[in-house]
């Protein structure tokens, strides 16, 4: 009977004889690997040819999965992703985590502009985090694509963790597993990626634990399903588009009411009421934004949607499934967040927007964050 040997890139446990299942290997490819290195076959596809396979987790398995970081004294990890900070939140956190000490971290700091102020973002993220009742030991900022931010990170992580294994947390796509391979080469003498990576949801399937010292381990958890986010609504190709790779661009458009911008075949902003304003876009540099007078709107979507207007998530029969949220912006600047897409900012003067999305993907309305 073979051994119960575990995937390293995503933590299943290996198996030879459902190759649709989680953590199928082709029984001859055992022959070949050290039992250390072994990939099931899904990881070995996204590691070497950036090809996803879909699994059969759902989210009451990552959270059964994730109760164990709760049973345990330990400090935890909360990685958040800054350009989807509301999106990426884990409800009720600190239900999982029972008494542990918890960092908080902001990934993916490089995507926003560059004159963003990071003592002013550090603030804002501890307020938005005091709002809904958490109140982490400490804040972080960091790149964990591109390595800002790690020695920081590794400071906190040796004055907090006081002998005890390192929990990393979060949602599906914020990096956290990037994040813990920077975090082990720090710790070891290892200098290749050992946790597998990826744009796309679900990367991690079960706890992947590496060893710190003799008796505590750094043990990266599945990310939680936010089913909020636009992530699992499109296609992975659609995924690599809206997803950004660098610095934002920010877009400025000065509309008058009754006009409407079209963040591809996506979404849909329409300036309903109020005076001449200035929105500021913060989307991927690789979306489209259309703008156009409100009267032509519907038509434009009917008939465009998946051709000038795209990508698109919906079939092109069906292009009308969007959910609308509507909002009144008083007198403070205000970012309106389509969650895992980007957002919109204007200061906020009586003015009337209404937002489309497609159906079950969050749309937010927060303090600005630039």
């Amino acid at each position: 009977m073979m051994e119960q040997l575990k995937c390293i890139g995503c933590g299943a446990t290996i198996q030879t004889t459902e190759p649709k299942s989680v953590g199928f290997t082709p029984a001859s490819s055992l022959n070949k690997e050290k039992e250390k290195t072994i990939y099931c076959q899904r990881c070995f596809k996204l590691k070497h040819y950036n090809e996803v396979q879909d699994v059969s987790l759902t989210s009451d398995d990552f959270l059964k999965i994730l109760q164990t970081v709760g049973e345990t004294d330990a400090l935890v990890i909360n990685i958040l992703d800054i350009f989807d900070f509301s999106g990426s939140m884990v409800s009720g956190i600190s239900r999982h985590i029972g008494g542990n000490d918890l960092l908080i971290v902001g990934n993916k700091v490089d995507l926003l502009p560059k004159s963003v102020n990071k003592t002013k973002l550090n603030h804002w993220m501890r307020r938005s985090l005091k709002e809904i009742g958490l109140k982490p030991l400490d804040v972080a900022l960091v790149s964990a694509e591109k390595g800002l931010g790690i020695d920081e990170l590794m400071s906190m992580i040796e004055k907090h963790r006081k002998g005890r294994n390192v929990y990393i947390v979060g949602c599906t796509n914020v990096g956290k597993s990037t994040l813990v391979n920077r975090i082990i080469k720090r710790f070891t003498e290892e200098q290749q990626d050992v946790i597998t990576t990826s744009h796309f949801p679900g990367t991690t399937l079960d706890i992947i634990e590496i060893p710190l010292d003799d008796h505590t381990a750094i043990i990266d958890t599945p990310g939680i399903i936010n089913e909020h986010q636009l992530a699992h609504y499109v296609t992975p190709q659609v995924l690599k588009e809206i997803t950004p790779k660098k610095e934002i661009k920010a877009g400025v458009y000065q509309l008058n009411q009754e006009q409407t911008i079209f963040i591809g075949g996506l979404a849909r902003m329409d300036f309903i009421k109020g005076e001449r304003t200035s929105f500021i876009t913060y989307f991927s540099n690789q979306l489209y934004l259309h703008r156009t007078k409100l009267e032509k709107a519907d038509h434009l979507w009917q008939t465009k949607a998946g051709n000038v207007l795209k990508p698109i998530i919906l079939e092109r029969d069906n292009p009308t499934a969007m959910e609308k949220h509507v909002y009144h912006i008083e007198q403070e600047k205000t970012d309106i967040v389509i969650s895992g897409l980007g957002w919109i900012t204007l200061i906020g003067n009586r003015q009337e927007v209404h937002i489309y999305a497609p159906i079950g993907v969050g749309v937010f309305k927060r303090p600005s964050l630039i």
